[in-house]
């Protein structure tokens, strides 16, 4: 089935490092905002990593990235998916990254996953020509023992970057 990526992204001027996934999941869509299925683990893993809560609304998700100089959008601006199957995805339309680029001081992307890797690299990185860093997938598609260390450890590269900068 078509569909639209249904929200913006989330960046501002002060913004230094793009997280990209692939495309919203079906109650991401629902709910209008990344990652709001509750099994997801991104938010919680942002928490740990910043050793800071986030409350569960729209806006204090926002202000926390904007606050730690996170950027936050998807690859994909349209294509044809099953349910939330990233492996369905085809019929690919980029989203256009350039204006977060140009508007922010975005110097590193990291994507959530495989496909959303796959996907920058074959659309984006020609464009950008910015290196992406392949993060886990914060999925609870993706539950792999010990998926919950993993995270920590790999998004904790995100921190790391933004202390240097």
């Amino acid at each position: 089935m078509k569909s639209v990526h249904p929200f913006k992204p989330i960046y501002d001027a002060e913004s230094k490092v793009l997280i990209l996934g692939s495309f919203p999941s079906i109650i991401s869509r629902e709910n209008s905002f990344y990652y709001a299925n509750p099994r997801n683990r991104f938010w919680n893993t942002l928490e740990r990593v910043f050793d800071s809560s986030i409350e569960n609304t729209i806006n204090d998700k926002i202000l926390f990235l904007k606050k730690h100089h996170i950027a936050l959008y998807d690859v994909v601006y349209s294509c044809d998916i099953v349910n939330s199957s990233d492996n369905s995805i085809s019929n690919v339309i980029p989203t256009d990254l350039l204006p977060i680029i140009n508007n922010s001081k975005i110097k590193y992307i990291f994507t959530t996953g495989n496909k959303a890797y796959e996907l920058y690299n074959k659309y984006q990185y020609p464009i950008t020509k910015i290196k992406a860093y392949k993060l886990p997938s914060p999925s609870p598609a993706n539950c792999k023992k010990g998926i919950d260390d993993i995270l920590y450890n790999s998004y904790m590269q995100i921190k790391d970057i933004l202390s240097e900068n």
